[in-house]
């Protein structure tokens, strides 16, 4: 089965305006989403979606594969089935450029561990006391099959049981759709808990189709705001091997 990956950039983000551009460890954040993105095994293609001419340039510059895609796109996916129109395959993987340490394969696994689902995203262990409240960070809950119940900004599941011993789960910004699984999501209403809990993928939630949650031990660091970029800078210049 054909892969593709697909990294939506867009410059007017609300909590940090030019983010794709902002610097890390020397380079620009696009490129170390485009850099992990290449690593990846099971991909036949990376593209780069933007709505900027900067950040397209930028791309280029590095030697990535822009794609310029309308402005008017209210979501990644959004922007993700301008580039599926274009360029066809069996699955697509929507993986957001905030996420500069999550290794090519991570996104193997998410592949790897799709399946014959629709969708499928990765959650890791929620590991500092600071994220359960920290609405940036989004939780997701699982059934016994580990398709997803719920996403939440809010820590979820409550724990009022203190005696069980539970591990609240942090979603990863990555998706993988199948091709029909993408258009399907596209041609929906933007649902009410989506708008609610501002979640894209609770419009999947909410109209039942499955998302399969593949776990990974990988401790990532999704870089939504500039105190986030500060803490992902320091995280490496402890740690070179991130780089």
């Amino acid at each position: 089965m054909t892969t593709i990956i697909v990294i939506p950039a867009r410059w007017g983000s609300s909590r940090f305006p030019g983010k794709p551009l902002a610097m890390l460890g020397g380079k620009p954040l696009i490129q170390w989403a485009w850099e992990r993105a290449m690593e990846c095994k099971r991909a036949k293609k990376v593209v780069v979606a933007t709505d900027d001419q900067r950040i397209f340039d930028v791309v280029k510059g590095f030697g990535g594969e822009p794609l310029m895609t309308k402005s008017s796109h209210l979501s990644g996916t959004d922007r993700v089935a301008e580039v599926a129109a274009l360029y066809k395959a069996d699955r697509y993987v929507n993986f957001q450029g905030d996420e500069p340490f999550l290794p090519g394969k991570e996104i193997d696994r998410l592949i790897e561990g799709m399946g014959a689902a629709p969708i499928a995203t990765l959650a890791r262990k929620l590991m500092e006391d600071s994220e359960r409240k920290n609405p940036n960070v989004v939780k997701v809950v699982c059934d016994v099959d580990g398709f997803a119940i719920y996403f939440s900004r809010a820590p979820i599941p409550f724990l009022k049981n203190k005696t069980i011993n539970y591990s609240l789960q942090a979603h990863v910004g990555i998706y993988a759709f199948s091709s029909w699984a993408l258009q399907k999501f596209i041609s929906l209403p933007y649902g009410i808990l989506e708008q609610v809990e501002s979640l894209e993928q609770l419009r999947a939630i909410e109209n039942r189709i499955p998302i399969r949650v593949v776990s990974t031990a990988y401790q990532t660091v999704a870089i939504d705001t500039p105190e986030d970029l500060s803490k992902a800078d320091q995280m490496l210049k402890h740690n070179k091997e991130l780089l």
